[in-house]
């Protein structure tokens, strides 16, 4: 009998060596969006699960969390930070407060013209990930990527052709010091209010206009309440996924690697899906709203607004310093190369 004991006590010391380690390499990365199931940031949160728990053998699991469901984008930021939460996927737009150097993407007129040259610039940009991402470590944060949602587009209550048309106009942007004196040099009233509030605030007529890519449009259903869709060129929507520094210097070396290198990959297949997408929500608009009226400012009309933007440059570098300065000459250089 005490040697059956003994045999049953050595079985199940050796059956708990086996699986400690497969236990403790289990875990779940918790990833929040700050956009619907079904989006552009979806897309990119569950093709990102796909991989890393196709490559971990289910080792690591990854549960995503859309709008609202965690808090503002500024809060999940902020959660990031903390260790509470591993991966966000926010907007540049909110991050003006917390990393004020990031708003160099919110200057309009600025990046690349067309969307393939922009996909290069954030895909392997080294004033951003080596000069840029430097500034989100001394946040917390680390950078892995950014990425463009595709060209900005203007909803609005009435034709806007040149700066004049926005005097007493009161556009919808996010909540960025960049971004109100952006829209400001362009003319308009700049009114920051929360991504969730934004249709309200258009049918009620609180607001006079906002601005998003088309599928954000689409999907939020703002093409509902308004009159006008109107292509500017005056930036893109370029979007940030997140780890916070402290969490992600406790992973192994191999579990940095997965991560860079599952981020690396979905550049290319989110830029597929981003040009996608946009197309198709462009015709459910046009199905859904036939009457809305669709418009492609002139390249003289775009000049004026350019002209405009060259104010936010200069406040641009007000607000982040000698920083911003050598910041902005970098990756203007670098689009020019482009």
């Amino acid at each position: 009998m005490l040697m059956l004991k003994k045999l049953i006590k050595g079985a199940a010391l050796s059956a708990a060596i086996v699986l400690t380690p497969q236990l403790a390499q289990a875990e779940e990365w918790k990833f929040a969006i700050e956009e619907i199931p079904g989006s552009i940031m979806d897309s990119y949160a569950q093709e990102f699960k796909q991989r890393i728990e196709a490559k971990t053998n289910g080792d690591v699991t990854v549960k995503i969390y859309p709008l609202g469901t965690l808090g503002t984008p500024t809060e999940l930021v902020e959660q990031v930070a903390d260790g509470v939460v591993q991966f966000a996927n926010v907007s540049v737009g909110n991050l003006g407060t917390i990393v004020p150097e990031s708003q160099i993407f919110l200057l309009t007129y600025t990046l690349p013209s067309d969307s393939d040259s922009v996909s290069k610039l954030l895909g392997s940009s080294p004033v951003i990930y080596d000069q840029l991402g430097q500034d989100f470590e001394n946040k917390g944060l680390k950078l892995h990527r950014l990425y463009s949602e595709g060209p900005q587009v203007w909803t609005t209550n009435r034709d806007i052709r040149s700066p004049a048309d926005f005097d007493n106009f009161k556009m919808r942007v996010m909540v960025s010091p960049i971004l109100l004196q952006a829209y400001e040099d362009l003319g308009a009233s700049p009114t920051p209010l929360a991504f969730g509030e934004v249709y309200g605030a258009l049918q009620l007529k609180q607001v006079d206009g906002q601005v998003n890519p088309v599928s954000a449009i689409e999907e939020m259903k703002f093409y509902e309440v308004t009159d006008y869709m109107i292509w500017a060129g005056e930036q893109e929507l370029v979007t940030s996924v997140l780890s916070g520094t402290d969490w992600y210097e406790t992973l192994s070396p191999a579990r940095q690697q997965l991560v860079s290198d599952t981020t690396a990959e979905l550049q290319d297949y989110i830029h597929g899906i981003v040009d996608r997408f946009n197309a198709e929500k462009l015709e459910k608009i046009k199905a859904a709203r036939p009457e809305i009226k669709m418009v492609q400012l002139s390249d003289a009309e775009r000049a004026a607004f350019r002209e405009r933007s060259q104010a936010t440059h200069a406040a641009y570098v007000d607000i982040v310093g000698d920083r911003g300065q050598s910041l902005l000459d970098a990756l203007l250089a670098e689009v020019e190369a482009l």
